[in-house]
């Protein structure tokens, strides 16, 4: 641009976008939001903590506030995340400088007649959408039942999300493989009091797979 286009030695004047984000001195401050299903709400869990405040209480650094938003409800379905992704999650961006989104959904889609090709294009939809957006996004996969035909559709559905996953480069962690054969994990879903739900040690179990799966590198605090 030439001088008589701008004046010469006129000073240059910023002017962000309106969607330019400052982001101020000091430590980073992350909304992370959990959405998902009664496994991300902690149904089952006596102590009320589940997997979510668990890898939460872990999830420390002296550079990083962070302000975390559990929305699971009982009975989702990827089509419902997918809805609820636009016009629940919005609101807890509001005010943050850095969005962040893990999302774990999968068997109600299973028990409500779903079929795998709609959960794959609801899953890839919504990360697609997250991408454009700027919001990082870490998947964890939904963990075994103790019903041994929904454990084989899941198993199908594991390997759909971590393709869906790894076409996009997207962090996953799959907890239904590690966990399938696991003593503690299917003595917990035995005794536990809500069915196809694990209790305090089974959702330990799930916190410690998602924490130790990429998630510090994920939310760079290593």
């Amino acid at each position: 641009m030439s001088d008589e286009q701008t004046g010469a030695g006129a000073p240059i004047e910023f002017r962000p976008s309106a969607e330019a984000v400052v982001v101020p001195e000091g430590p980073r401050d992350v909304a992370l939001v959990f959405l998902g299903a009664s496994m991300v709400a902690g149904v089952g869990d006596p102590k009320g903590q589940g997997w979510v405040t668990r890898v939460v209480g872990r999830t420390q650094h002296p550079e990083v506030e962070i302000t975390a938003y559990n929305l699971g409800v009982r009975g989702d379905t990827t089509a419902d995340v997918l809805e609820r992704w636009t016009t629940e999650v919005p609101r807890r961006w509001q005010g943050r400088t850095e969005r962040r989104l893990v999302v774990s959904v999968g068997t109600n889609d299973i028990a409500t007649g779903i079929s795998l090709a709609r959960h794959r294009l609801n899953l890839a939809n919504l990360l697609d959408d997250a991408a454009t957006q700027g919001v990082g996004t870490f998947v964890v996969s939904p963990p075994p039942s103790d019903d041994p035909e929904i454990n084989g559709r899941l198993e199908i559905l594991v390997e759909a999300q971590a393709d869906v996953c790894s076409r996009r480069g997207i962090p996953f962690v799959d907890c239904y493989g590690p966990l399938k054969t696991h003593d503690q994990w299917r003595t917990d879903l035995a005794a536990s009091t809500v069915a196809h739900h694990p209790g305090q040690a089974g959702y330990g179990l799930i916190a410690w797979l998602v924490l130790h799966n990429g998630w510090s590198e994920w939310l760079q605090i290593d």
